[in-house]
């Protein structure tokens, strides 16, 4: 939250006191019962009002500080979700003192905690072959004195977890039994997840978006400085043979030429978000040089050495610009010359490492430019 200087009544209170008889040219009374001290008061206590709202917005406008709904709230914006509160959960065994007839006990029969405070009933649960599914209830067959079945708390809570031989009470008869206890303890019921609890999974949760994807390589490798340019080969060694599982990250820092610091900069970057198992390198550009050659005819009430210059920039500026990867076309030279200034009134003899071809380059490759030459 921001460092907010707060006041309380008595400074707000002192405070326009100091102003009023600042400004005043008598003596203005503000002794305690006065009229003015009373206007005094009142607006310090609108003015802690106000200070007190715009505290619980600001708490309310940030995960760290947030509580309850609020939280709830704010997060809900990223997709995530307070964990409910789950029952607590177990067996208890119902016994009878008899077993001359068949006792038959419905799934949803209740049974209690011994203070009453806690709730429970019986679960479904198919696989016991005590279950009857005509009767939707279990069966305690003549001659067996006691049936363990499954029960769950009616309310989630840590509250409905129960030690051994608490619950002990039936809520509604249940005809042939007489008696229920729990023979183990039920631990498994929690409370709601707690505002602690929930900051520090959302904090979890926002890290595991950082996925192991081409996308996350990117970003982890372009958020260490600006200007970082960079291409990704997967299943393949910088060398070309086939490696699955291996990729190579070549990088260039606009230079061509990247300081090891930053190579390992961004090995470290890379590192942090790759896929488990997998394995990178990281590797500086091969620089292709290019050499530029033209000439000028400038145009009428242009100065023919400082369009040289502006051309000269431009097309350094051009081809220092392009990617890892991208090729620089031969025509091209013409158009940025052209460009350059309105002072450029022709272009001719231009050549490119000595012809007018394009000079291609690979992933592994960027284009920089070596001597330029304009006349």
């Amino acid at each position: 939250m921001p460092n907010i200087t707060t006041k309380d009544l008595i400074t707000l209170v002192r405070d326009q006191a100091t102003a009023i008889q600042g400004a005043s040219s008598t003596l203005a009374d503000l002794t305690v019962g006065s009229i003015l001290r009373a206007v005094v008061e009142a607006n310090s206590a609108v003015v802690l009002w106000l200070q007190g709202l715009i505290l619980q917005l600001l708490a309310a406008t940030r995960a760290a500080t947030a509580s309850g709904e609020d939280l709830d709230t704010w997060v809900a914006d990223y997709g995530l979700t307070r964990l409910p509160a789950a029952a607590a959960s177990g067996q208890v065994t119902f016994s009878r003192f008899t077993a001359a007839q068949q006792a038959v006990i419905p799934v949803g029969a209740q049974v209690q905690s011994a203070d009453g405070a806690q709730s429970y009933h019986v679960t479904l649960d198919t696989a016991n072959p005590n279950y009857n599914t005509a009767l939707d209830s279990y069966l305690l067959a003549v001659g067996n004195t006691s049936l363990t079945l499954p029960v769950q708390a009616d309310q989630p809570g840590a509250a409905a977890n129960a030690a051994i031989g608490q619950i002990n009470t039936l809520i509604q008869a249940v005809p042939g039994i007489d008696t229920v206890a729990n023979a183990a303890a039920l631990t498994n019921g929690v409370d709601a997840e707690s505002d602690t609890a929930l900051r520090a999974r959302f904090v979890a949760y926002l890290a595991s978006l950082s996925k192991a994807t081409k996308d996350a390589v990117g970003y982890a490798i372009t958020s260490l400085q600006q200007g970082i340019r960079y291409t990704l080969t997967e299943n393949q060694q910088y060398g070309g043979t086939t490696q699955m599982g291996y990729f190579y990250v070549v990088v260039d820092d606009g230079t061509g030429y990247p300081s090891t610091t930053l190579l390992s900069s961004v090995s470290n970057a890379i590192d942090a978000v790759r896929p488990v198992c997998a394995s990178f390198g990281v590797f500086a550009p091969v620089v292709v040089s290019a050499d530029l050659s033209l000439t000028l005819a400038t145009a009428a009430g242009y100065d023919h050495n400082a369009v040289i210059a502006t051309v000269v920039a431009a097309l350094t500026d051009y081809v220092n610009s392009l990617d890892l990867g991208q090729p620089l076309t031969y025509s091209r030279l013409v158009q940025v010359a052209y460009d350059a200034s309105p002072g450029v009134d022709n272009v001719t003899g231009v050549t490119l490492n000595g012809g007018t071809a394009d000079v291609t380059a690979t992933t592994q490759q960027v284009v920089k430019t070596g001597t330029v030459t304009v006349a």
